[in-house]
């Protein structure tokens, strides 16, 4: 079966990494892909991943058919729908929802509300537009510190804020309605802060049935001690050691099922990624949110883990047959450290030469994330988030200890890391 993964970053490469080994896959191509993704099948950096009408052309051309959508903007911007509509591609696959069922994440607003209609545990909110500043710091000021700000639209994984200080989080919700990442943050979403501990849950699913992947945790802020700014993601290791049996089953049935059967009953046909961000209150699952795709840096370390075919699962999500697909995960740790560039999330520098040790392996792999090659051929950095340094082991401690050695590994110039990934969870062990 010859497939398209669409997407450039640390997620698509993982998911090109676990497909390759599936007896299933005929030809691989990636658009655009980036360079350590070439090992893996054609890389096509001419074609960007809202370029529809590029991409239907390919899919025509190389008798594509199997789609995975790896990021976010296409899927939002409807490309689904799109291909649904061209000649000639009614019978392709697609793991990735329509343009309705990405408003899961697309819009805060739209997720809240969502969650609201179908009983899933979720934090207090209101929304506000630019013309209700003075109604959103009214309702900022009934609510207990931290203050939480989210934009509505999508921001790069960068539109959350959380401040402990009120006229702080006034000029934050001014700085977002007056448009600091355009057309996103028109709409704010104000919510009340819950106090616990987060991991992240990915959903595989069909539009009926679902599998839950290996549950990881991933760490935000650009600082050691979740300090500083939000990022993409610095880091994340999977399993999460508090969502054991009792905790996970709270999430198949307060979380999981509503929101598969709430998306049915919206005659929406969800079939792709649910990744559904949840917060640990006293045990208890709470949504903060949801993507429409997998999570990155988190997909590094889930697909380190996924033993059972993977190109299956994808098919079977696509044709809507998930049926009986037995997902087999390693009960081996993986861990994921992502290296960056100087200055990042601000402003950074790019080109700068890039030296590794080995290609990837079936337990240890550099994930390229931001890299490009010059005009000769030599690996340069191209991002913020550049590679990441992805392994497994029979304990958290032996999984991160080989992700520090491979990481300390690799040069550029400004190379950036936390030093301090999955810590917090080996003093609950």
């Amino acid at each position: 079966m010859n497939i398209l993964l669409l997407g450039s970053g640390g997620r698509e490469h993982a998911l090109a990494w676990r497909m390759a080994r599936s007896p299933h896959l005929s030809q691989l191509f990636i658009a655009p892909g980036n360079p350590g993704m070439s090992l893996y099948g054609t890389c096509l950096p001419r074609i960007g991943v809202t370029d529809f009408a590029a991409i239907a052309d390919l899919i025509r051309r190389e008798q594509i058919k199997l789609l995975v959508v790896g990021p976010e903007v296409p899927l939002v911007e409807g490309i689904a729908d799109y291909l649904r509509e061209e000649a000639g591609l009614k019978d392709l696959l697609i793991v990735g929802p329509d343009a309705r069922g990405a408003q899961l994440e697309g819009s805060k607003d739209f997720s809240k509300a969502f969650m609201q209609r179908y009983g899933i545990p979720t934090a207090g909110y209101k929304t506000f537009g630019r013309q209700s500043y003075d109604e959103a710091v009214d309702y900022l000021k009934t609510l207990r510190p931290p203050y939480v700000l989210k934009a509505d639209g999508l921001a790069a994984g960068k539109g959350v804020i959380i401040s402990e200080d009120l006229e702080e989080a006034q000029r934050e919700l001014r700085e977002l309605l007056t448009g600091r990442f355009g057309e996103a943050s028109t709409r704010v979403v104000i919510e009340e802060y819950l106090h616990g501990i987060e991991c992240s849950v990915f959903i595989a699913t069909d539009g009926h049935g679902w599998r839950i992947l290996p549950v990881a945790k991933d760490y935000k802020r650009i600082g050691e001690g979740d300090t500083g700014p939000n990022t993409g993601g610095m880091g994340s290791v999977s399993p999460v050691i508090f969502a054991d049996e009792t905790f996970m089953k709270k999430v198949e049935e307060r979380v999981v099922r509503p929101t598969i059967e709430g998306l049915r009953s919206e005659g929406i046909d969800y079939r792709g990624f649910i990744f559904a961000g949840l917060m640990n209150v006293g045990g208890d699952p709470y949504v903060i949110e949801y993507n429409c795709r997998m999570g990155d840096p988190e997909t590094e370390s889930v697909m380190l883990r996924i033993d059972s075919d993977f190109v299956e699962l994808l098919e079977r999500m696509a044709s809507g047959e998930l049926g009986d697909y037995q997902l087999e995960e390693s009960t081996k740790y993986a861990a994921t450290v992502v290296l960056v560039s100087e200055g990042y999330p601000g402003t950074y520098a790019k080109g700068k030469p890039i030296s590794y040790p080995h290609e990837p392996t079936f337990d240890s792999a550099l994930f390229h994330a931001g890299t490009a090659r010059d005009t000769s051929g030599h690996l340069m950095t191209s991002g913020g988030r550049v590679l990441t340094a992805s392994c497994l082991g029979s304990t958290l401690e032996e999984a991160l200890e080989r992700c520090y050695k491979l990481a300390d590994q690799v040069h550029f110039e400004g190379k950036a890391l936390r030093r301090d990934i999955g810590q917090d969870l080996l003093k609950l062990s």
